[in-house]
C-alpha cells in the first residue's frame, strides 16, 4: 500500500515552525520515546470519512484506497503550513479490520487567510462562466478570494487527474493519485514509507551518483514533456516539488498549473520552471549541453503546440 507524498510533524525549537510550500524541506515523524507525549499535542480527533460527499479521484480506485463509507478519518496533525494552504496528516480506516491507509489533506486557506503569492500571472486563462465571479476575483473583494482559493483547488485536482491517468498508461510521469475534492479541501496519496512514517525526500535533499542523476534527468524530461502535450507548464517547478521514491521522480505541488496556451505568460512560465530544473541537474554534475535549458524549452513549446 502507498500513502501520500507529505512528511509529518517535526518539532522545531518551542514551536511549531511556518513552511513556504516551495521551499519546504522534506520532514519525517518526530517520534518520541515510549511513555511520552508532547504537552502541546491535542488529542487524535477522528469523524466519518468525507468520501460520500467529494469528488473522487480516477478510477479504477487503487487498492490501497480505503473507499467504505464506516471508515473514520483521524486527524494525526499539521504537516507543514504555507502562505496559501495548510496540509494536515489523516488515517483512514475502517474500525475493527485492518483497512487503513494514510492520507495528507491540504485545505486552502479562507479569504481572510490566504495570501496566494502572484497568482494575478498564473490566473490568467483560467475563467469562471459567470461575469460576477470574474469581477469579484479581479477586484480581490472576499467572495473573490474564496473563489480563487476554490480555483487552485479544483485545478491542482485536475491536473493531477489527468497525469495520473497518464502516467498509469504511459509510465513516463508519476504523480500522487488524487484521492478526493471537497470544496478547497484536496485528499493525495502518501508517497513514502507508510509503516516508518516517513516521506520520500524531496530532490533538493539527494545526492545521486552519476548514473541516478542522469536517470532522474531523463524522467524530468519525460515528465515535462507529457506535461507540455498536455497543454501544462507546473508554473512553480523547482527540486522542492520534485520527489525521488524508490529511483522514481515524484512530481507534487501543482496547483498554480498553467495552460500554456491560453495564458499569455505561459511560454514565460514554461521556461522559468526548465531553467530552474537545469541549472539544479548542471550543478549537480550533468553535462550542460545535456541540460541546455533553451533547447528543451524549445521541445516543449514545440509539443505544446506553441510553436
Amino acid at each position: 500500500m502507498r500513502e501520500h507524498d507529505l512528511p509529518a510533524p517535526q518539532r522545531r525549537g518551542r514551536g511549531r515552525s511556518r513552511f513556504d510550500d516551495d521551499e519546504t524541506p522534506f520532514l519525517t515523524y518526530g517520534r518520541q520515546p515510549a511513555g511520552t507525549a508532547p504537552e502541546d499535542e491535542p488529542e487524535p480527533e477522528d469523524h466519518w470519512s468525507s468520501w460520500d460527499e467529494a469528488v473522487h479521484g480516477p478510477e479504477p480506485h487503487p487498492p490501497w484506497l480505503v473507499t467504505e463509507l464506516a471508515a473514520r478519518d483521524t486527524e494525526l496533525g499539521v504537516l507543514k503550513t504555507g502562505k496559501e494552504a495548510d496540509v494536515h496528516l489523516v488515517r483512514r480506516a475502517v474500525p475493527d479490520t485492518d483497512r487503513s491507509c494514510l492520507l495528507a489533506v491540504k485545505r486552502y486557506r479562507d479569504a481572510q487567510h490566504r495570501l496566494f503569492h502572484r497568482d494575478a500571472g498564473y490566473l490568467e486563462g483560467r475563467r469562471v462562466r459567470r461575469s460576477r465571479e470574474n469581477r469579484a476575483m479581479a477586484g480581490r473583494t472576499a467572495f473573490g478570494r474564496q473563489m480563487i482559493a476554490g480555483q487552485w483547488a479544483a485545478a491542482e485536482f485536475a491536473a493531477l487527474s489527468r497525469l495520473w491517468e497518464i502516467g498509469a498508461e504511459s509510465g513516463r510521469i508519476a504523480v500522487p493519485y488524487p484521492v478526493q475534492l471537497l470544496g478547497t479541501e484536496l485528499m493525495l496519496e502518501f508517497v513514502g514509507d507508510p509503516d516508518e512514517g516517513t516521506a520520500a525526500p524531496r530532490l533538493a535533499q539527494v545526492r545521486p551518483d552519476p548514473a541516478p542523476l542522469r536517470s532522474l534527468w531523463e524522467q524530468l524530461v519525460d515528465a515535462l514533456v507529457v506535461l507540455a502535450r498536455a497543454g501544462y507548464a507546473h508554473g512553480d517547478l523547482s527540486p522542492y516539488n520534485l520527489l525521488v521514491h524508490a529511483g522514481r521522480l515524484v512530481m507534487i505541488d501543482l496547483p498554480q498549473v498553467v495552460d500554456v496556451v491560453a495564458n499569455p505568460q505561459g511560454p514565460e512560465f514554461l521556461a522559468r520552471d526548465v531553467r530552474v530544473v537545469a541549472t539544479w541537474f548542471t550543478a549537480r554534475g550533468l553535462p550542460a549541453a545535456d541540460t541546455d535549458p533553451a533547447a528543451l524549452t524549445e521541445l516543449l513549446l514545440r509539443e505544446a503546440g506553441v510553436r
